[in-house]
């Protein structure tokens, strides 16, 4: 049976290390960042514009491709890549996340998750094998095990932007008091009995890499005992799941370092849903492959600009009359437009002050703009990281990205 599968390491300093996963869909360079493209589109991107960010994967979502259009008619029509014009490489996640995102409003159990629909609040029930059947039509290269994702913290500690959690978590107790050390245990023998299920279920191994995904929380004696045991199943990958979920910064950073280097060595690493330069940073130092997030695109349709020295928010009054661009020295499209085959007057970039201008009057080039300048911020930063493991020089990393550097003075990842 041919592997679906193929990874080198190429260089490394430290725990960090360079490598290129080839996949039936083509290859790609590591340390990767995978803009998510959700409902099998980066939202307001053209495919050509995403790979001329530099991205060489992207992340497509089980969940909601399930409830439209649904993965038979996708499959009729050959496929993900073909649905969407997307001739590389492409994960799906599984729907596990959907889980815990949208916990007020679905019900886990022992078998699966039983979800109210976002589109029609119809009652959809994926389980292992329905998330694995999902994912074998829709044809990815990388699949992802259902899992059960817990809060990472006890949900009674959770900032107030996450209420549903907190909803859940009283819905679940059922009267009694709520006890999280219990829940990370029942979490982590689900995802534990899920990725059998997921790997028994698995039609399509030769083509399709299943990764496996360790929970925990922040606890980690759970993460090493969810680690030791999934690694245990002989899958081309695993993922860190369950952080960038409420926890603060330092137990983020705490538990990726610990939860890494249980991961087998040779073979890719995933870590889910993160997310900010400096998380990204100390992951990589941590021996971390690959990341995926919203934040570049999410970020980008509400006028929130990432550049190398901060975020720069662009409905701010201070930008009303500012004619410089996003970044000086860019060379996305609205820094450096001319680089892309639009000639403006001058080779002036798109500035601050038109795109300012485009967000307060809700025209949509403002978005499309700013996400393609988010897109290519996190590739620059990317292949600079690659570029500073082969030199073993993460001091001038982090002096070329002042964002790096936090408040305290600390770089991100040094010890």
């Amino acid at each position: 049976m041919p592997a679906p599968l193929a990874f080198s390491i190429e260089s490394r300093s430290g725990a960090a290390r360079t490598g290129r996963v080839t996949t039936p869909h083509g290859a790609f360079d590591t340390p990767a960042f995978m803009p998510v493209g959700t409902r099998a589109t980066v939202k307001g991107v053209h495919p050509r514009e995403v790979a001329a960010s530099g991205a060489q994967i992207l992340l497509n979502n089980t969940y909601h491709l399930l409830l439209r259009p649904g993965p038979e008619l996708i499959a009729s029509l050959g496929g993900v890549h073909a649905f969407m014009g997307w001739d590389a490489p492409i994960l799906t996640d599984s729907g596990g996340y959907q889980a815990y995102s949208l916990a007020d409003t679905n019900q886990v159990d022992d078998d699966g998750v039983t979800f109210r629909s976002v589109v029609d609040g119809s009652q959809v029930r994926m389980t292992p094998e329905s998330a694995i059947r999902t994912q074998n039509m829709l044809g990815a290269d990388i699949i992802m095990a259902f899992d059960d994702c817990p809060p990472s913290i006890d949900p009674r500690a959770t900032n107030p932007n996450q209420p549903r959690l907190r909803q859940a978590a009283a819905r679940d107790a059922r009267g009694r008091a709520y006890d999280h050390g219990a829940r990370l245990r029942q979490a982590n023998e689900r995802t534990l009995r899920w990725l059998e299920r997921c790997a028994a279920a698995h039609a399509r191994p030769d083509e399709q890499a299943l990764f496996g995904i360790v929970q925990g929380g922040t606890d980690l004696e759970a993460r090493s005992w969810c680690a030791e045991r999934a690694c245990a199943i002989d899958l081309p990958g695993f993922a860190v799941g369950g952080v960038a979920v409420g926890e603060p910064h330092e137990e983020l950073v705490r538990v990726v370092r610990h939860t890494a280097p249980l991961l087998p060595d040779h073979k890719p690493r995933y870590l889910m849903g993160v997310g900010y330069e400096r998380d990204i940073v100390q992951a990589v130092r941590a021996g971390i492959d690959m990341f995926d997030c919203v934040l570049p695109t999410r970020n980008g349709r509400n006028a929130f600009a990432f550049t190398r020295a901060g975020p720069l928010k662009l409905r701010n009054l201070a930008q009303r009359e500012d004619p410089g661009p996003i970044e000086p020295g860019c060379d996305c499209p609205a820094c450096d437009p001319g680089r892309h085959g639009w000639r403006t007057p001058g080779g002036a970039s798109f500035s601050r002050a038109y795109l300012r201008h485009l967000f307060m009057v809700g025209e949509m080039l403002g978005p499309i703009l700013v996400t393609l300048h988010n897109l290519r911020h996190f590739q620059r930063l990317m292949a600079e990281i690659r570029g500073a493991i082969r030199r073993d020089d993460w001091t001038g990393l982090a002096r070329d990205w002042p964002v790096l550097v936090g408040s305290e003075g600390q770089v991100a990842g040094a010890e």
